[in-house]
């Protein structure tokens, strides 16, 4: 076996072994509330709601994003303390809210992306 770090060997390749230890030190709510967070982002750049506006809108990822987030933030919500779920399912409705209003063909109630999960949304 070779002393030689990886990185020697394929320059510019992560050292797995690290990421790892750093991971491991990292608490499950922790990593939830990043997931969330990275779901509601790209769910807002897919919704047209950045600088960029329209540029990146996609309604049908904006749909999948929106329901995994809600899915997620489902799954979670006994895991995750309210300090960390409730600015969470904030940011979910209106995100849901944002999406019915830039819809052009509505959604029936509860059948919008996530209500499986929240319930019919409503502004």
């Amino acid at each position: 076996m070779s002393d030689t770090p990886p990185e020697s060997v394929n320059p510019g390749s992560p050292d797995f072994d690290a990421l790892t230890r750093d991971i491991a030190e990292v608490p499950a709510v922790e990593v939830i509330v990043t997931v969330a967070v990275n779901l509601m982002s790209a769910a807002a750049v897919k919704l047209g709601l950045t600088e960029e506006g329209d540029k990146y809108k996609d309604l049908d990822e904006a749909r999948k994003l929106v329901t995994a987030l809600a899915g997620l933030l489902d799954a979670s919500a006994t895991e995750i303390s309210s300090f960390h779920a409730a600015p969470l399912r904030d940011g979910l409705k209106s995100l849901q809210l944002a999406f019915r209003e830039a819809s052009l063909v509505r959604d029936e109630p509860g059948q919008g992306p996530g209500e499986k999960y929240t319930g019919p949304v409503y502004g």
